[in-house]
């Protein structure tokens, strides 16, 4: 005889069965921060800010760049964010889309409807072009099913879990490989080695990466539950 535990879990797969299939859509913005353009970045700004002396300020450090704004600039992110904050207005008021997640320049809308996706991609270029000056990468833009695997953020989420990306797993192994071997050879002291793969380790502690971790000698710190 079944547990309970059993039939609930036969009727969370029953569920699973029946519910609509869900998709996702994925977009890139092309060279964002080299297209942020000056006089609308500093539009929006306008709006909201009123005082004369931090408008001149603003003024003089987005116009200190010919084109965009520079990525390493400590203001450059605020900048970024306020800038595409009219995107998520456009896509939550607008659009009306209850899912939807934006990091950077990099975002997802979820929907079970692939037309409505479809339609949705070509309001946001729309949008993107005349509001923002700005266009979609035209090779990361892209409509597929959620259960397929989500490739955001450096991570694939799939049924669940989240992944590492394949490309990058074969990246980080060769880079090893690598620093290894420039290890014994001198020209790369143990310290830079260590602090290399503590990097890696803060990446992929992220991730359901376990098994690739173990088998990579890099325990040291990982915890098995990802937070």
């Amino acid at each position: 005889m079944r547990s309970e535990r059993e039939r609930e879990r036969e009727r969370e797969r029953e569920r699973e069965r029946n519910a609509p299939r869900a998709y996702y859509l994925k977009c890139d913005i092309s060279k964002f921060f080299d297209n942020i353009d000056g006089e609308v970045l500093f539009g929006i700004l306008q709006r909201k800010i009123h005082d004369e002396n931090t408008l001149w300020l603003l003024r003089e450090i987005i116009q200190s760049n010919p084109r965009g704004i520079p990525i390493g600039n400590l203001t450059s992110q605020l900048f970024a964010n306020v800038y595409l904050n009219e995107l998520d207005h456009f896509v939550k008021r607008e659009l009306k889309e209850r899912h939807y997640l934006r990091y950077m320049d990099d975002f997802v809308i979820l929907g079970t409807d692939k037309g409505h996706l479809r339609e949705a991609k070509d309001r946001i270029r729309t949008f993107l072009g005349e509001r923002l000056k700005l266009s979609l990468h035209p090779k990361k833009a892209e409509i597929a099913p959620v259960d397929k695997g989500v490739d955001f953020l450096g991570y694939v989420l799939c049924n669940g879990t989240r992944r590492l990306r394949k490309s990058t797993v074969k990246r980080f192994l060769k880079r090893r490989r690598r620093y290894r071997a420039m290890v014994r050879n001198g020209a790369m002291t143990e310290g830079s080695y260590r602090r290399a793969m503590d990097s890696w380790r803060g990446y992929a502690r992220f991730a359901d990466a376990y098994g690739l971790m173990r088998k990579a000698g890099l325990m040291d710190g990982y915890n098995k539950k990802s937070p």
